[in-house]
């Protein structure tokens, strides 16, 4: 089966958690543009969403879904996102879209975050994907130094400038055996946006598309 097909069945399975005629926040990459497709065919329709990036907002609204600002709003019901890789303990690293800081923001906003993912995505311990940190550019070698001190083989993302006018280093070979104190100390170093890791506000639900069909996670204690 191809990994399409999984991602489309997590991207299905999410849509039974859409409620017509609310605002839900939505996340950015290949999982979950089959998500906002699924959407723009619901018979009920929702109200609207709240994107994480300029490459979602066209898409939603190629389908004539309203595109809200989030300060126009008193926070989500529902955020759905995908993910660069995700444990069973629904820690996530994500970014690899490199919209993780508005990601970030609108899970934060929401009452529920639910992940999809192919099976692919599943880990035991994060880190095997390299692990994006978005910086102010100024910022970028100081905040390399430091990680290369957290034990991190930084590389800056040439050609990328976030939505917000950031930049993006990837770091290959942290060990992530604690994703909230890592995530925490990433996050402290001055001149870091915000990091892939999101661990401290990880998912509420993890839906997982499989050869067999979807398989749907929830923490068991972060």
């Amino acid at each position: 089966m191809s990994q399409d097909t999984k991602k489309q069945r997590a991207a299905a399975a999410a849509i039974e958690h859409v409620r017509a005629g609310t605002v839900i926040g939505v996340g950015t990459g290949s999982t979950v543009n089959f998500f906002i497709d699924a959407l723009g065919a619901m018979p009920s329709r929702i109200a609207g969403a709240v994107s994480s990036s300029e490459a979602s907002t066209q898409r939603l609204r190629a389908l004539g879904i309203p595109v809200l600002d989030l300060n126009s709003v008193d926070g989500l019901d529902l955020y759905v996102d995908g993910a660069d890789e995700a444990t069973r303990r629904l820690h996530l690293i994500k970014g690899g879209g490199a919209a993780l800081t508005r990601e970030k923001i609108v899970a934060a906003a929401s009452r529920c975050f639910v992940c999809i993912v192919d099976e692919a995505k599943v880990v035991a311990e994060l880190g095997r994907f390299p692990l994006p940190v978005e910086v102010i550019p100024m910022a970028r070698s100081y905040v390399a130094r430091e990680l290369r001190r957290l034990g991190g083989e930084p590389s800056w993302r040439e050609g990328v400038v976030t939505d917000n006018g950031g930049h993006i280093l990837d770091v290959r070979g942290l060990r992530i055996a604690d994703p909230v104190a890592l995530e925490r100390e990433i996050n402290q170093v001055a001149g870091v946006v915000t990091c892939g890791l999101f661990a401290r506000r990880g998912a509420d639900l993890l839906i997982v598309g499989t050869d067999s069909g979807v398989q749907t996670l929830e923490p068991s204690g972060r």
